[in-house]
């Protein structure tokens, strides 16, 4: 009798009885926990997670789960047997690193690192080179090239460093030289881009400041984010902007002076990374916007509608577009992956 109590105990299949400070588990919580026996509470009468609890009659009621058997899906319902729905936001955690034991059918979260039309795979270039380059000393976070200077961005206290190309530094060994220093932000300058005859940098302050090329002086200051803006990038007549404080913004030249102020906000639950804007086969604008859950947005512009998501082992850093509809994507864990666009009547994404 000690001994079907004690294995009865272990595979909670039954009301469990108080076991103090025992914690419950928090993969059966949420159908996912493969363990037999569990050393965590499996508790036939503790409440479901709010997501998992169903709504009859405009009454919303807890339904008891048990541990599956090996033959049946991991979640369902004692009492009713639907199986639980798939997730299409998020991808498998355990699929991504190869160790999911329940299976394209079972799981009820994505195995495909893509969701939506329009695109698809091409390849995943593994594999690391090394490289250096002489240059000043420090980090070096961001790079921008525009009508003949090079611009360089990343010193803790703010400073953007500036070079001037020209035809005779060349012919002496160095073709960029010393050109100014551009100071004003407080915090480490992290994204640049050069449109309309302006530098515009972004910085961990959260400011966003527009430069005049010509005269390497600051003309506005923005500011609109609450966190480090990640990523810039020139639409049309407009400048995005991206941050960790979860937020796309557009800016666009509102003022007789040219000043630019904020004229649209998009949000997600996640902190915003990196920015790529490229063009599908029909010639229609798309951003693609990385966010720090592992995945990467595509959508349509100016709407903001998306149109599909990508999925990677870790946080994406950066992407770039290419020619015939090529966009490159590089992770955290140093896999490069090579994605191509394709027109809506080509059908759904492939991964391969």
């Amino acid at each position: 009798m000690v001994m079907n109590m004690s294995v009865h105990e272990r595979i909670r299949v039954g009301p469990v009885k108080s076991s103090g400070s025992q914690s419950v588990c928090r993969f059966w919580q949420q159908g996912m926990c493969n363990r037999n026996p569990c050393r965590f509470a499996h508790g036939g009468e503790l409440p479901l997670p709010r997501q998992q609890q169903q709504i009859s009659n405009g009454v919303r009621s807890s339904h008891v789960y048990h541990r599956a058997s090996r033959s049946e899906s991991q979640s369902t319902a004692v009492g009713g047997g639907a199986a639980r729905k798939k997730s299409e936001k998020q991808v498998c955690r355990d699929w991504k690193s190869g160790n999911c034991s329940r299976g394209d059918d079972k799981c009820r979260f994505l195995h495909s690192w893509s969701r939506g039309e329009g695109f698809s795979m091409l390849a995943r270039l593994e594999g690391n080179a090394d490289c250096s380059l002489t240059g000043p000393t420090g980090q070096v976070y961001a790079l921008e090239v525009g009508m003949g200077f090079l611009f360089a961005g990343g010193a803790q206290d703010g400073v953007i460093l500036a070079w001037n190309g020209s035809a005779t530094g060349e012919q002496q060994g160095n073709p960029f030289q010393p050109a100014a220093t551009l100071s004003g932000h407080t915090s480490a300058v992290i994204s640049m881009k050069v449109g309309g005859g302006r530098l515009f940098s972004g910085s961990m302050d959260g400011t966003i400041k527009v430069w005049d090329i010509s005269t390497l002086q600051c003309i506005q200051t923005m500011k609109g984010h609450d966190n480090a803006v990640m990523s810039l990038l020139c639409y049309s007549d407009f400048l995005l902007s991206c941050s960790l404080d979860q937020k796309i913004k557009v800016w666009a030249a509102t003022g007789e002076d040219g000043s630019f102020e904020a004229v649209y906000t998009y949000e997600e639950g996640d902190g915003a990374l990196a920015m790529c804007g490229v063009e599908d086969p029909d010639g229609k604008p798309v951003l693609l916007c990385s966010w720090n859950d592992d995945s990467v947005g595509l959508y349509e512009l100016p709407s903001f509608a998306e149109k599909g998501r990508i999925f990677a082992k870790g946080e994406v850093r950066t992407i770039k577009g290419g020619p015939g509809g090529l966009v490159f994507t590089g992770d955290a864990t140093g896999l490069l992956t090579v994605w191509k666009l394709a027109a809506k009547a080509s059908g759904a994404a492939m991964a391969e």
